[in-house]
């Protein structure tokens, strides 16, 4: 289970809050801000949309010609790299926020985006070369619970398969915060779509050949990493060639401050990663990989919901950050407010909506999930759960675009312990509908609390007026420098 979640709309650091640097053209009233924030959710909508068809297009047919272990296997897997897509130490957030403050520096840009990519593809070198070490040491099918020989003496090459697809798309995936800190967000959900056009296509076609299992995986997890390579050559060597990442052009001293900014992210997105992609490999040690595919299906059937909550958010980020660093309290808690009242509608109207009709939705788009194992009672915990997440994350996006993360910190680690502790007694004690349930009585313990905290918080170091985080420049390294107001 995941929280809905954008790129652009990660934690902001404490030291360098993206939100000083408002973005180019911002409005300057609050009808032209509303208008923006309308054309830029629908943009993102229609873009968005088309890459949201294509995963629920291949599942089904990935589900039947995969095989139920099988493709609870690649789930759990999946989840794993989930777990761990922080692994680039921050380094693309870092680059969003130190992009955003250089202005129209070309140069500078490009110094920051070669530095970024150096260090970057150095992680992703050592995450590929240790990847190989371990992997003959680590029995990965007793570990994912594979029972079935014939998928057990493919799990190793499953693994090597969705973790290396990962590593190489670590450097690749900095284009996204490139083209955001350009301003280009609608592009970049072009091409974010575009990736999950060709893992479609690349399914189906696969399974018409009647492919190995290994060669359809592969189509689906290749699919996003060569687009992202592809968005990559397009953007420097047609758009903006004179940002193109250069060897000479890696600085140490910036690099050393992308780690710094990078590493602030880290810890909070550790946190938060880990916690809301543990089910699958949770489930399916308990109660096997089987149960662990069902759960999955209807999980992924819920991620609409996230996948709405996260376009908002990605649209609202900028411009509440913009707004709060004007003083401009009394709309961004007007705005939060709306925002709330029109997630909770919307959000809990689809829901109920999935859980009345969430088993004919399954049998109609894969089949095969048993309604006993994946119960009405499930669905009504991801129903909540998502509804939990909806209401509060314009809170937390109010904090975000101030760089205010203690609140969170607290949070996240609280619900990581409470959630953990919790859904490994109840899948034991009472079964699958313990996992959601689980989430959302730590969620309402722990996060909820601090979105709270947190958003009353950042209106009232946000009320007066001032000039704080504004970035100067360093006279003789020419790194940008930014100063932590409180």
């Amino acid at each position: 289970m995941r929280v809905p979640t954008a790129e652009p709309t990660a934690p902001v650091s404490p030291v360098s809050p993206i939100a000083a640097a408002a973005p180019v053209g911002e409005p300057d009233t609050p009808r032209q801000r509303e208008r923006a924030i309308t054309i830029g959710i629908a943009t993102a909508m229609v873009a968005k949309g088309v890459g949201l068809a294509a995963p629920l297009v291949i599942t089904p047919a990935c589900f039947r010609y995969l095989g139920e272990q099988r493709y609870g296997l690649w789930m759990a897997v999946t989840a794993l790299t989930g777990m761990a897509w922080f692994a680039d130490l921050g380094l693309g957030n870092g680059l969003l926020t130190r992009l955003s403050h250089l202005g129209d520096d070309v140069r500078q840009q490009a110094r920051e985006i070669s530095s970024a990519f150096a260090t970057v593809g150095a992680v992703a070198a050592a995450l590929l070369g240790g990847l190989v070490l371990v992997d003959p040491s680590v029995p990965w099918d007793r570990l994912f619970g594979v029972t079935d020989p014939t998928v057990a003496a493919e799990t190793s090459a499953v693994v090597l398969l969705c973790f290396g697809a990962f590593a190489v798309n670590i450097p690749f995936s900095l284009i996204h915060r490139i083209q955001y800190a350009d301003g280009q967000v609608v592009q970049s959900s072009v091409w974010q779509s575009a990736g999950s056009l060709a893992a479609m296509v690349g399914v189906l076609v696969a399974i018409a050949a009647g492919w190995a299992p290994l060669g359809v995986i592969a189509c689906a997890v290749l699919a996003v990493p060569v687009t992202n390579a592809l968005n990559t050559v397009v953007y420097f060597g047609i758009q903006q060639p004179a940002k193109r990442p250069r060897p000479r052009l890696v600085h140490r001293a910036t690099a050393a401050g992308l780690l710094r900014l990078g590493l602030q992210f880290f810890a909070l997105t550790a946190m938060s990663s880990v916690a809301l992609n543990m089910d699958s490999p949770l489930v399916a040690n308990v109660l096997g990989l089987t149960v662990a595919a069902h759960y999955a299906v209807a999980v992924k059937l819920f991620g609409v919901l996230s996948v709405f909550v996260g376009l908002v958010g990605m649209t609202l980020w900028p411009v509440n950050g913009a707004a709060l660093t004007r003083g401009e309290v009394t709309w961004v808690r007007r705005h939060t407010r709306r925002m709330v009242a029109l997630y909770a509608t919307i959000v809990g109207t689809v829901g109920v909506a999935l859980v009345a009709w969430g088993h004919q939705l399954i049998d109609l788009w894969v089949g095969g999930v048993d309604p006993s194992t994946v119960s009405v009672a499930v669905l009504a915990g991801l129903a909540g759960w998502s509804v939990l997440v909806a209401v509060t994350s314009p809170l937390i996006l109010v904090q975000n675009s101030i760089g205010l993360l203690r609140p969170q910190f607290l949070g996240w680690g609280s619900f990581l312990l409470l959630a953990t502790a919790l859904k490994i007694w109840g899948l034991h004690h009472v079964g699958l509908v313990a996992v959601p349930t689980a989430a959302c009585v730590a969620y309402l313990l722990t996060m909820a609390p601090a979105a709270v905290v947190g958003y009353r918080r950042a209106l009232r170091v946000s009320q007066p007026h001032h000039d704080r985080d504004v970035p100067a420049r360093s006279p003789d390294k020419g790194e940008p420098r930014v100063r932590a107001g409180g």
